[in-house]
């Protein structure tokens, strides 16, 4: 990032609202991996520079669609930096406020009302598996993952009849957590719930899912943005984006 951007932005960064002034508000889209970890977040970003944060998750496809024609937001974190990137060719982000945040894992998640958790992603052709939950590969960055597994190790066309398809990877999951589907492959960074139980997946299988964020060009604060990417990859973001199971830049 240039440092000129962050000189010049830095000084209004830290500036926090004097009393009676109307809070700063800050509307980010988000790729819907990030919903557990932005829960513990963004409390503590609006306690620190004293905003108010909207999020809005989504499958990071729609939500780049989205913005590019227009919907209000301020900041975008995409599951893929494909996405980023086609908007800032485009104009419509921040192209010097673009920052890499995390690479994402996914995992064979089981239901646990199912019974014995899958260690194998080959189990998911076995007769007594009927429905595969997987984020919709057109849209969302962790579905199209999916699909590459399931393609390197030879099970898409096996497994293909059997798939239940999110709207994105906290969909995906719904669908394993309400038992309409046995197993599925989701995000490690949503795993972690009390009915679920899964097993990491070869990173090997799958191109990285190198994630990527950036300030929304007609924002009408980008300091602010450009703070909030800043409070993700410092240091009170950092620990939490690792707990839910992202790696996180310098680790990769």
């Amino acid at each position: 990032m240039k440092r000129w951007l962050l000189a010049a932005w830095l000084p209004l960064v830290g500036a926090m609202p004097a009393a009676g002034a109307e809070v700063s508000s800050l509307t980010v889209f988000a790729a819907a991996d990030l919903g557990f970890a932005f829960k513990e977040i963004v409390p503590r970003f609006e306690k620190a520079l004293g905003a108010k944060v909207s999020l809005v998750l989504g499958s990071s496809g729609n939500l780049a669609t989205q913005i590019e024609h227009g919907a209000p937001a301020h900041v975008f974190f995409s599951a893929d930096q494909a996405f980023v990137d086609r908007l800032a060719q485009r104009g419509a982000v921040i192209a010097q406020t673009r920052a890499v945040y995390a690479e994402g894992r996914i995992v064979l998640a089981t239901a646990k009302s199912f019974g014995s958790r899958l260690t194998d992603l080959r189990q998911l052709g076995e007769a007594r598996i009927l429905h595969v939950a997987i984020a919709n590969p057109l849209h969302a960055p962790y579905g199209r993952a999916a699909e590459e597994v399931l393609r390197k190790v030879g099970l898409w066309e096996i497994v293909k009849p059997k798939l239940v398809y999110g709207e994105n990877i906290r969909h995906a999951l719904q669908f394993i957590q309400s038992g309409a589907a046995e197993a599925g492959i989701v995000a490690l960074s949503v795993a972690n719930v009390p009915d679920v139980e899964w097993t990491l997946i070869d990173p090997g299988l799958h191109a990285p899912l190198v994630q990527a964020a950036a300030v929304v060009k007609r924002t009408p604060r980008p300091e602010l943005g450009l703070a909030f990417i800043q409070f993700v990859n410092g240091p009170e973001g950092r620990p939490i984006m690792k707990r839910y199971g992202f790696r996180l830049p310098g680790e990769f």
